[in-house]
């Protein structure tokens, strides 16, 4: 299958750039995480971190502990979600930021259909953060997995996600992290939980929720507005994982079915937040058209993407209530 490479570069470094920042400087880089993959495959619930060295394309090695995160795709997939710890003191030395740790998304299954679905939910991830800077970052990378727990020194060559941690999404917002459940979308700013749940109605997602805090994080950032910021989007119907399923309470019979998520919300902001998507449309094509996707898998993200905005041309984005 024939990968294509996204161009875009992330922003200059300064000196006091994270390891997340320091190791993404381009898109799809190369590394190779050595670690004891066999005892991660064997104790995915352990909390305990494993010792690991992470190697770049040019030869820099780090130092890091490796664990087992994760919830859903922790049970399901072969190699667990895993997160990346680094020592501050190491950070210091290499005019790094003490930002020092790293989650890491793998494929669910181990084979060309997971590397797609990777770059799927990437993708997801890209055009949120296109939208706003109140999200979460990812960065696509080539991952070579090590397996140090064997003999034979056993690799795995998969696409992967690096993502920023929560700590680090708070610091670069410059506010503080709130865990509040029971929470409703009435707390945050109409405009910006608007673009939330209109984003994750375009791409089919209802694995999320601000009540029960799950997939959604509250940061407070220094004006004292609370933002509400989304991440996980395997459950998505972008995505179209095959072992996901939309929310129960939703109604939905499958995960390429819309329900919009936007109780307390009002119609102007949601028309406002859908015609922010529709201006976004060249963006999200040329995300897709660029990333290492085949060309069918692409038209038919484009073609998903494109059935909620006519739908909510003709219909108005409330019609998916």
């Amino acid at each position: 299958m024939a990968w294509l490479f996204l161009s875009t570069t992330v922003a200059s470094l300064s000196a006091q750039a994270s390891i997340f920042e320091h190791l993404t400087t381009t898109e799809a880089a190369a590394m190779t995480l050595s670690t004891d993959v066999s005892a991660l495959m064997a104790e995915k619930n352990s909390t305990n971190y494993l010792p690991g060295v992470l190697t770049t394309a040019d030869g820099k090695s780090y130092s890091t502990q490796v664990r087992p995160r994760g919830k859903y795709r922790r049970k399901i997939a072969p190699i667990p979600p895993l997160k990346l710890k680094f020592k501050k003191k190491a950070l210091e030395a290499e005019g790094l930021d003490t930002l020092n740790e790293i989650k890491l998304v793998l494929p669910s299954v181990l084979d060309e259909r997971g590397d797609e679905l990777v770059v799927r939910e990437y993708l997801a991830y890209r055009m949120y953060e296109h939208l706003s800077p109140a999200s979460v970052r990812a960065r696509l990378i080539d991952l070579t997995l090590l397996n140090t727990g064997l003999g034979n020194q056993q690799q795995y060559k998969i696409k992967a996600i690096l993502l920023e941690d929560e700590e680090e999404t708070t610091a670069r917002l410059k506010g503080t992290l709130v865990d509040f459940y029971g929470m409703t979308m009435d707390s945050f700013s109409q405009q910006q939980a608007a673009l939330v749940a209109t984003f994750q109605c375009m791409i089919g997602n209802t694995d999320w929720s601000v009540e029960e805090q799950r997939n959604v994080r509250f940061i407070r950032n220094a004006a004292g507005e609370l933002l509400l910021i989304p991440f996980d989007f395997d459950f998505s119907g972008l995505v179209n994982a095959p072992y996901a399923t939309p929310a129960s309470e939703t109604g939905l019979k499958n995960v390429r079915e819309r329900y919009l998520m936007a109780r307390t919300l009002s119609d102007q902001s949601l028309t406002a937040a859908a015609q922010t998507l529709r201006n976004a449309r060249p963006e999200f094509v040329r995300l897709c058209q660029s990333a290492t996707l085949p060309r069918p898998a692409t038209s038919k993200i484009i073609d998903y993407l494109d059935s909620f905005f006519q739908a909510a041309e003709q219909r108005g984005v409330g019609s998916f209530r």
